[in-house]
């Protein structure tokens, strides 16, 4: 597993997790994590943090301040002693760290910034989901997102899961008979800004918008892709925070090139 890093001092560890890796172990599933890396590349990180229990079984976090979804890229932070560890958890809990996103999102969003301030709670369909607004279920925390429309654009699509709504296209609705490679759907790039840290908040708050991040299989999976994309449009592109020394230290990870092309 090559990760790259970004930024390493003797306390910290920001790397730039690639899409489709999971970072910590789910007790099931025997794919190679962001976990299994730290634990080969730095033994000593071994015991920082805390563990987490799935199914009553702990699952070891080392150094593992935050998380990003398993097909989120971008930028990572871990500790690399506890004293770093306290310190770096505290700011993420303060809500001190700043966190900068880019995402492609379903359709044409109408206005050019915005703030969706909407609590998030459980699905009580799906465990794996969580739902913001009507609906949701158990505790419903706090969630603010902030966006940015950096760009609206066209793209050619493709049927990229099994079962396929038919969204508004170019020249009408696009039925299954009529579907063609060379259809166009309307896509927007973002800039977003979580201002708390809920799980998944982006991806729930966009499509409490009616605007999914595109080729999200859990929270659109009857959206269609654009032809050259075969991941999730979202990326953790900057994060700032404070080093141990009170310096304030901002690391940006570049655009993923299939993501980029997309949006030249």
């Amino acid at each position: 597993m090559k990760i790259k890093i970004l930024y390493e001092d003797k306390d910290i560890l920001v790397i730039d997790k690639p899409s489709g890796i999971s970072v910590h172990p789910d007790g099931k599933s025997k794919e190679r994590t962001i976990t299994d890396w730290v634990l080969k590349n730095y033994p000593r990180m071994k015991n920082v943090g805390e563990p987490i229990f799935f199914e009553e079984k702990e699952i070891k976090r080392p150094g593992i301040v935050h998380r990003l979804d398993k097909d989120t890229s971008g930028v990572l932070v871990l500790a690399k002693n506890q004293k770093a560890y306290e310190f770096l958890k505290n700011q993420f809990k303060n809500r001190e760290v700043k966190k900068t996103y880019n995402a492609i999102v379903s359709g044409c969003v109408k206005n050019d910034h915005g703030i969706i301030n909407k609590p998030i709670g459980r699905s009580p369909s799906d465990f794996r989901r969580r739902l913001a607004g009507r609906g949701a279920r158990g505790e419903l925390r706090e969630a603010i997102t902030e966006y940015k429309v950096l760009k609206r654009f066209e793209a050619p699509i493709s049927k990229n899961f099994s079962s396929c709504a038919l969204p508004r296209v170019r020249g009408g609705t696009l039925g299954e008979k009529n579907f063609q490679k060379s259809s166009l759907a309307k896509f927007t790039f973002l800039e977003v800004k979580p201002k708390t840290g809920r799980t998944h908040q982006i991806r729930v708050h966009m499509k409490f918008l009616n605007h999914p991040v595109i080729c999200d299989s859990l929270y659109d999976s009857k959206g269609f892709c654009p032809k050259e994309l075969n991941r999730l449009a979202l990326h953790a592109k900057i994060i700032q925070f404070k080093n141990l020394k009170g310096k304030i230290i901002k690391i940006e990870s570049k655009l993923p090139k299939e993501i980029e092309k997309m949006i030249k």
